[in-house]
C-alpha cells in the first residue's frame, strides 16, 4: 500500500490521465448501449438523427466537466499562458469562430434543418447533417439534370450564412414554379395547343394544388405578399423561327424531374394524334450560294 501511494504522489498528472481514461471508456460504452437499445424504436422515425445528436453533445460536454474536474489542478500555472496567447489564437482561428457562429445562427435562426435543400455556398443539396463548423448536404445538380442526387457529400463551412444568400427549397413553401417550352411552326393551330397543355397540366399537377395553396396563405401570415397565382398558365411568344407556347405550374421540388417527364410525354402524344392541326417546330438553316456566270 505505501508503494502504491507512493506511486501516485510521485506520478498525479499520470493518475488522472488513467482516471480519465477510464471514465472516457466507461462514457463511451454506456453511450453505445444506450443508443443500440433506442435504434430499435427510433430507427424509422425522423428522432434517430436529433437523438444521435444529443447523445454526442451530452457525451462531450460531460468529458469536457470531467476533464475540468481531474485535471483542474494542474491547469492552475496556464492561465496566465493562455490570457497572453487569447489574441494571437482568436486571429488564427478567426474562421472557426465564425463557422460556430454560423452554427449558432443556423440552429436558432431558422435558415434551415436537416432534410431541407438548399443552396449554399455555391453548392445545391440536401441537407443532411449540421454540425460545428460544417454542414453537410449531399449534392444535387452538377452534370446531372432535374435536380436529382450526384452522389458527392459535400461539408460547406457555416460560415457562408453571412457572406453569402442562402437559398432554401423546403422553407414554409416546398413548391417551385417551373415552365415548359414547347416550340411550333406557324401554321399551327394555337388555340388547340393551349388547350391541349392546359388539360395535360391539370392531369399531372392537380395533386399539388391544395397543399400549395394552403402553405401559401401560411406564407402570406407570414410574410408581406401579393397574390400570386397557382393556377397553370399558358403564355406564347414568337421568334423568328418558331413559335414558343410555354406552360407554368406549381410542381413539389423533389418531384420536378418526374413531372416534367409526364407532362412532356403527354403532350407529344397529344400533339401526334391532332398532327393535322398541330406541327412541332425545329431549326432549320437556309444555305443560299451565288453561281457565277
Amino acid at each position: 500500500m505505501a508503494s502504491i501511494r507512493n506511486f501516485i504522489e510521485s506520478y498525479p498528472l499520470l493518475i488522472n490521465i488513467i482516471w480519465f481514461l477510464l471514465f472516457f471508456t466507461v462514457l463511451y460504452i454506456l453511450r453505445r448501449f444506450i443508443l443500440n437499445r433506442l435504434y430499435k424504436r427510433l430507427k424509422q422515425s425522423e428522432h434517430w438523427y436529433v437523438t444521435q445528436k444529443i447523445a454526442s453533445w451530452l457525451n462531450n460536454l460531460i468529458l469536457f466537466i470531467a476533464f475540468m474536474f481531474i485535471f483542474g489542478r494542474n491547469l492552475t500555472g496556464l492561465s496566465t499562458t493562455l490570457g497572453l496567447a487569447g489574441a494571437g489564437v482568436t486571429y488564427a482561428l478567426r474562421e472557426v469562430i465564425v463557422s460556430i457562429a454560423g452554427w449558432v445562427a443556423i440552429l436558432f435562426g431558422d435558415f434551415f434543418e436537416t432534410g431541407d435543400r438548399v443552396l449554399l455556398g455555391g453548392i445545391t443539396g440536401d441537407v443532411v447533417d449540421i454540425g460545428v463548423l460544417r454542414t453537410t448536404l449531399m449534392e444535387v445538380g452538377e452534370w446531372v439534370g432535374g435536380d436529382q442526387y450526384t452522389g458527392r457529400i459535400v461539408r460547406v463551412s457555416n460560415s457562408y450564412i453571412f457572406s453569402s444568400p442562402v437559398y432554401n427549397y423546403a422553407a414554409d413553401f416546398k413548391f417551385l414554379w417551373d415552365e415548359i417550352m414547347v416550340p411550333l411552326r406557324f401554321n399551327s393551330n394555337m388555340n388547340l395547343a393551349k388547350t391541349i397543355l392546359l388539360e395535360v397540366g391539370h392531369k399531372h399537377t392537380t395533386e399539388y394544388r391544395t397543399e400549395a395553396q394552403n402553405a401559401w396563405l401560411n406564407m402570406k401570415r407570414r410574410y408581406k405578399l401579393e397574390n400570386a397565382s397557382l393556377d397553370n398558365q399558358v403564355f406564347l411568344t414568337f421568334n423568328d423561327n418558331w413559335v414558343e407556347i410555354n406552360l407554368r405550374y406549381v410542381v413539389d421540388y423533389r418531384q420536378r424531374r418526374g413531372v416534367k417527364d409526364k407532362l412532356f410525354s403527354d403532350i407529344l402524344q397529344r400533339f401526334k394524334e391532332e398532327s393535322e392541326s398541330i406541327e412541332l417546330a425545329s431549326e432549320t438553316i437556309e444555305i443560299i450560294t451565288n453561281k457565277e456566270s
